[in-house]
């Protein structure tokens, strides 16, 4: 049994995802979400993140994480505060000892969905029907979860994959 911790970066919302895989079978542990104070400074923001993207690796002791990968958007500055949401949640997993997978929005869709271009509540559908939950979680840990399953239908993550000579657009690898 594989317990898997799924993480969708966010500066002011981090969505969190535990699952548990055994063979072809998921099961849902855990999910919600880490929220930082608009209020606080940057680095408080970041220090709250990395708090408690901790907490939930000591809580739940996961074997290994899935992290999405963002890409440059319309606003820089917005892209630059999203990177530094991202820097704490992987420094927290890798303080953690876990080893850490990467994957972009559009494999994490093909993998859950089946397609790359699935709205966000297409994903927490299939979320819901994967895991067999009760309701639907909140976006942000849907995506989280959506993340997780993509790890456990065996991905690799782009930093698992023999990328040399092949760069990535759109998610995929272009040689």
């Amino acid at each position: 049994m594989s317990r898997i911790l799924g993480i969708d970066p966010g500066l002011r919302v981090t969505g969190f995802g535990v699952i548990e895989q055994q063979g072809s079978q998921l099961s849902y542990v855990a999910s919600g979400c880490i929220r930082s104070n608009d209020k606080e400074t940057l680095p408080q923001r970041i220090h709250t993140l990395f708090r408690g993207i901790s907490e939930v690796v000591a809580t739940y002791r996961p074997d290994g994480a899935a992290v999405e990968i963002i890409f440059v958007n319309v606003n820089p500055q917005s892209t630059l505060l999203l990177g530094q949401a991202r820097g704490a949640a992987l420094s927290a997993l890798v303080h953690g000892g876990l080893p850490v997978s990467e994957y972009t929005a559009l494999q994490i869709k093909q993998a859950v969905v089946g397609q790359g271009k699935a709205a966000k509540e297409q994903v927490q559908n299939m979320v819901v029907r994967l895991l067999n939950l009760a309701g639907t979680p909140a976006a942000d840990a849907a995506d989280a979860l959506a993340c997780a399953i993509c790890h456990a239908h065996g991905g690799q993550g782009l930093g698992g994959l023999a990328t040399a000579g092949y760069r990535v657009r759109n998610g995929r690898l272009i040689g």
